[in-house]
């Protein structure tokens, strides 16, 4: 079995690393040719062609999720922001399908581009659901919660009714109350008559 480090060495540089690595032997290189020339111009081209690089680099980032087969290298969702992004994304991606739906059924579309479109945003919409549900971190916080409050209130309905020094009793329904009650919180006759 590969340990995690081992599975980050298998993949090789970093993107960012890659298109940096580029650049500066890129400009290594315009160095060299350059002999010869103002120090402003070798200046010039080698920031230049380290710029070029990082432009590479966008769009790489950019382009790059467009060719995924899957979400499976998407962030777990760990946090609130991040939950409630893809959450936000998840209803813009549903509201998209009503609206394809709606321009199908209006025959604004052809039936190829329906189902090309229609395809693409449901499997969209099933990997932003699967992603929500593969976490249940926040399910199993609540029902700890759920259990902690559930065993503490079957513990105080069974533990006897006791008044407290502190209470004060209602003379009308014997309701006990909190010593800084003015009106009782059952009948709501007046404590300090």
């Amino acid at each position: 079995m590969s340990s995690p480090s081992d599975t980050t060495a298998d993949q090789g540089l970093p993107a960012w690393q890659f298109f940096l690595l580029c650049g500066m032997l890129g400009a290594t290189a315009v160095v060299i040719v350059a002999t010869g020339q103002s120090l402003a111009n070798i200046i010039v081209l080698s920031l230049t062609i380290v710029s070029a690089s990082f432009v590479g680099l966008g769009a790489y980032r950019m382009l790059s999720p467009l060719t995924a087969p899957s979400i499976a290298g998407a962030p777990t969702v760990a946090g609130g922001r991040t939950r409630a992004a893809i959450e936000r994304e998840k209803t813009l991606v549903l509201r998209a399908i009503k609206e394809l739906e709606f321009d199908h059924a209006m025959k604004k579309m052809s039936q190829a581009d329906f189902e090309d479109m229609s395809g693409r945003l449901r499997r969209r919409a099933i990997g932003l659901m699967q992603q929500l549900d593969a976490n249940t971190g926040y399910r199993e916080q609540i029902e700890r919660e759920l259990a902690t409050l559930v065993t503490a209130q079957a513990r105080d309905t069974q533990a006897p009714k006791t008044s407290r020094p502190e209470d004060v009793t209602c003379p009308s329904c014997a309701t006990h109350n909190d010593a800084d009650a003015r009106f009782c919180k059952q009948c709501g006759t007046s404590l300090h008559a």
